[in-house]
This record gives C-alpha cells, sequence and structure tokens, in this order.
C-alpha cells in the first residue's frame, strides 16, 4: 500500500466546499461529551481549513444507531461543544437523512471559512455497507473530500472511502498524515532495532499481527492473557489461565517461525496468580507469583511477575523503535497492573521512537500518566491493528498519491 498520501498540505481549499470526515465518535452521558479528545485532536485540521478560507463541512459516524436516527445519538452536542473550542459557530444541520434540506441550505449559504456540522452519518443504513446513492450525496455536497478519521480507516464506507472515490480531490489530515507516518512506516521502514510488545486477552484477535511483525522486528515480547496460549504450547502448567486451545499448534509454529528467521520471542518468566479472577475487577485482592515451570494447577495467571517485567524493560532499551500493543496483565486492577506499569515506564524513558496501538493500551498508557511520554498515541484500536498486520486500509488507499 502507498503511504506517500497527499495531505491538506498539499492542496489550495480556498473558496471551495470541503467535506472533512472527522472521528467525533465520543462517549457521551445524559447528552454530555464525557472525553473530548477525539474533538481536540480533530482541531488542528479543522483550523488549517478555516483559515486556508475553505467552506468547512464535517461530518463523522456517533455510535451504532443501525441506519435509524436516534436522538441520544446525534452529533449535536458536537457541534455545540465545537463552536466553543473553536470560538466561531460551528452551525449543525439538523437532517435524519443526513443529506437533507437542511444541510444543503446550510451548504448553500457558507461563506469562505465557515463551519457546518451534518448529522451522524450512521443514521444512514448504506453508510456501513458504502453504498453508492449515499456516497453521492455527499460527494454533490464538496468539492474536496479530506479523510482525517484514522479510527474507521480499516473500514470501506461511504464517509470515507465511497466518496473519496467521487470527489475530485481526496487527500488526508493531520491525524491521519501522522498515523502513516508513525504506524505505517515502522512497520514498513522501521529503524533497527524494532521491539514489538503485544498484549491483550486473546491470540486470535492478533494472529496475523504476531505473524507479520515476527517478519518485520528484531524481537517480539508477548505479555497479557494471551501469553498462557504459548506458554502451554511450551509444555507448561498454566493452572485456571486464559488459555486457546484451538491456537497451540499455531503458537507452537510462531515459536518455531521465530527461531528459523533469528528473531528473539520473548515470553514470561513468571506469573501473578490470584485464587479467582477479581469482581468487580478492581477489588482488592492476594497475589501469589510464581515462576511459570512451577505454576499451580488451581491458580489464574493475571500479569507478568517481577522478573518477566525486568526482562521486558532491557529488551526495550537498546531499541529504536517500539510499537506497543495491549496490556501486560488486568490493568484495570491496581495489584495487577505492575507489569503494564513497568512496560510503559520502560517506553517512556527510552530515546527511542515509541509508538502505542490504540485501544487498551492507549487507555493504560494514559490512565498511569505516561501518555505524555510517548513519541505517538494511536487513534484506532482495530485500524491500527490492521496497520501492524500489514494489509490495506481502504480509508488510506482512497486518498491521491502524492
Amino acid at each position: 500500500m502507498s503511504l506517500n498520501k497527499k495531505s491538506v498540505d498539499d492542496i489550495s481549499v480556498a473558496g471551495k466546499r470541503v467535506l472533512c470526515r472527522c472521528d467525533f465518535n465520543v462517549p457521551l452521558k445524559e447528552g454530555k461529551i464525557t472525553d473530548e479528545n477525539r474533538l481536540v485532536a480533530a482541531l488542528p485540521t479543522i483550523k488549517k481549513l478555516i483559515a486556508d478560507g475553505g467552506k468547512v463541512i464535517l461530518c463523522s459516524h456517533l455510535g451504532k444507531p443501525k441506519g435509524e436516527p436516534k436522538p441520544e445519538l446525534s452529533l449535536a452536542p458536537v457541534a455545540a461543544r465545537l463552536t466553543e473550542l473553536l470560538g466561531q459557530e460551528v452551525k449543525f444541520a439538523a437532517d435524519p437523512e443526513v443529506v437533507g434540506p437542511n444541510a444543503k441550505a446550510a451548504v448553500e449559504a457558507m461563506k469562505d471559512g465557515e463551519v457546518i456540522l451534518l448529522e451522524n452519518t450512521r443514521y444512514r443504513i448504506e453508510e456501513t455497507k458504502n453504498g453508492e446513492a449515499f456516497s453521492k450525496e455527499l460527494a454533490s455536497l464538496c468539492d474536496v473530500f479530506v479523510n482525517d478519521a484514522f479510527g474507521t480507516a480499516h473500514r470501506a464506507h461511504c464517509s470515507n472511502v465511497g466518496v473519496a472515490e467521487l470527489a475530485e480531490t481526496a487527500v488526508v489530515g493531520y491525524l491521519m498524515q501522522k498515523e502513516i507516518d508513525f504506524l505505517g512506516n515502522a512497520v514498513e521502514n522501521p529503524v533497527r532495532p524494532f521491539v514489538a510488545i503485544l498484549g491483550g486477552a486473546k491470540v486470535a484477535d492478533k494472529l496475523n499481527v504476531i505473524s507479520n511483525l515476527l517478519e518485520k522486528c528484531d524481537t517480539l515480547i508477548i505479555g497479557g492473557g494471551m501469553a498462557y496460549t504459548f506458554l502451554k504450547a511450551q509444555g507448561y502448567e498454566i493452572g485456571n489461565s486464559l488459555v486457546d486451545d484451538s491456537k497451540i499448534d499455531y503458537c507452537k509454529e510462531m515459536i518455531a517461525k521465530a527461531e528459523k528467521l533469528g528473531k528473539k520471542l520473548l515470553l514470561p518468566v513468571d506469573s501473578v496468580t490470584v485464587a479467582a479472577f477479581p469482581n468487580p475487577i478492581d477489588a482488592e485482592i492476594e497475589v501469589e507469583t510464581y515462576p511459570v515451570e512451577n505454576m499451580p494447577a488451581d491458580k489464574e495467571g493475571c500479569d507478568i511477575g517481577p522478573k518477566t517485567a525486568e526482562m521486558y524493560a532491557d529488551a526495550v532499551k537498546s531499541a529504536k523503535t517500539v510499537v506497543w500493543n495491549g496490556p501486560m496483565g488486568v490493568f484495570e486492577n491496581p495489584v495487577l497492573a505492575k507489569g503494564t506499569i513497568a512496560v510503559a515506564k520502560a517506553l517512556a524513558e527510552t530515546d527511542a521512537t515509541t509508538i502505542i496501538g490504540g485501544g487498551d493500551s492507549a487507555a493504560a498508557v494514559n490512565q498511569l500518566g505516561f501518555g505524555d511520554k510517548m513519541s505517538h498515541i494511536s487513534t484506532g484500536g482495530g485500524a491500527s491493528l490492521e496497520f501492524l498486520e500489514g494489509k490495506e486500509l481502504p480509508g488510506v488507499a482512497a486518498a491521491n498519491d502524492r
């Protein structure tokens, strides 16, 4: 996949109608936005388009209305908050059909540098199916299309791919550009040594990522719940730990693949165990640490042990590029967060380029207070995983090449 895409810096938008696909999929509670990170992240691209004299038409999805206009998933609160953040009115076009009379009239009346926001694109059933009619309606509103929503880049929908194929000019915004620069280039063209750290619960979610990264990285570190399937594949007792018995042969293949390619594959050497999974997840809990060769049959592994944490932190020290996706344990519980904290701390202290691949690892790094120490924290969970798998992302591919 070509990663050399035209961006908002390569075009002139003065006097033109610009449709900008953002990721405003923010959490709402009683109509109030509880986390506005995604709105703040979108501002640089929006401000650039305003400053350059474009007529800025914003669009996004929010939640999963599944093709029905659900008032609790309206983007109206987003328009109100963006008005405050930008210091100028963001007019909301309240059409249940998204491109309706309100949107058309608002676009028609726009002056250069003004901003409007369309209603939730997923109010239309065709959005997630990339239906041609809705793509044409969106394209009819604009002269230029800008995609700045990395979170949906791995999906081919009307508002990111369908419209891009119909617009005369389709480019990426600053957020997308940053994801391509960091995530894409880390995998395609890393500065070595390149260390990849994979955690999280399920091996099944990361099958292709493990295989692809083994070919690209110098050292692959495995932690989290998925490590126990690898440990079982090595013949260890793992007690009541999370395991995917259908993937044991796959784990054996990956261990053999690492050896064949001369890559380091690091697996836990000790494990923090509990008698039963904490309920609620952050409840106080007693833990015992065992070397992996001595785990009792009645215990459940919920974090990497201190020796493993030290070994993983050491592996990061000499790296020049580090990509991390997935926590090392049940980080939501303070007692079981130590492995994740140790890895986050090691990344915070290294001079390497450090890239956090969205989802739980992004949440962990931010919650633990290490966010500002990372080179890049991806805004997409599933999209960043597919980038790491080496897959072509439809939302990126649809933009014009330089």
